[in-house]
């Protein structure tokens, strides 16, 4: 069925009607009547297949006409294997949202920008919460900050009915895609990184390190350098 409609979209050999095509192929572009380019894909064993009928004057191709309309569905397919099934995922705030449930909720939305979905934030106001409108404004965009890295802003905060919304999409390039699981590995590295770097510098060690740098400065008194002294001095008077 498919197929059948596939074939209804060109005209083929005799059902072309205009009185000159221009056909196209491998060594160039060529205009001609109409009944010499038929006579021409007999002579080929091919069809003379109309591709572009709105042109002037229409353009065709010398080719076989299944062949054709097989090179055309397996072009379809590519193009709709290539297009990317994107969804837009919602997240709702209040305009009292605390920190723990924003925090929360923009983890998520950062995951649906990684897998490639859209999202459209909002902020629901219920009865009075209207009034607080301004601090719903301040809250998405923050929340559009805090994803600067993931998505770009398709449209500001905006005030419809009793909900303001923002979309956002992601990024085509520049993020690197992480799962959770290397997400919180990455985190306990980056702790465990900090905690030693604080241990390295703990202050008693500075102090000691000072204590031996002041030590080195201080003109050295008693023992050997005493010794050497009195020694030399004896010699002195034993030469008199």
């Amino acid at each position: 069925m498919k197929n059948d409609k596939m074939k209804l979209q060109y005209r083929v050999n005799e059902q072309i009607h205009v009185r000159e095509v221009r056909v196209v192929g491998d060594d160039g572009a060529e205009v001609m009547s109409t009944r010499q380019a038929i006579e021409k894909a007999r002579q080929l064993g091919v069809d003379l297949v109309e591709i572009s009928p709105n042109a002037q004057p229409p353009v065709c191709r010398l080719i076989d006409y299944s062949k054709f309309l097989y090179q055309q569905k397996k072009r379809k397919k590519e193009m709709k294997a290539k297009q990317a099934k994107v969804e837009i995922k919602e997240i709702r705030f209040g305009p009292q949202t605390d920190e723990h449930d924003y925090q929360f909720k923009l983890k998520h939305a950062q995951e649906f920008l990684e897998e490639g979905n859209k999202v459209r934030a909002y902020v629901f106001f219920r009865g009075r919460s209207i009034l607080f409108k301004e601090q719903g404004e301040v809250l998405l965009l923050r929340f559009a900050n805090d994803l600067e890295e993931y998505g770009k802003v398709e449209q500001m905060p905006k005030l419809e009915g009793k909900k303001m919304f923002l979309y956002m999409a992601p990024k085509k390039s520049g993020v690197v895609k992480q799962s959770q699981q290397k997400r919180d590995r990455l985190a306990a590295e980056a702790a465990a990184k900090e905690k030693t770097s604080k241990e390295t510098t703990n202050p008693l060690m500075d102090e000691d390190s000072s204590q031996e740098t002041e030590s080195e400065e201080m003109p050295l008194s008693g023992g050997i350098f005493d010794n050497a002294k009195n020694g030399t001095e004896a010699l002195k008077k034993l030469k008199h």
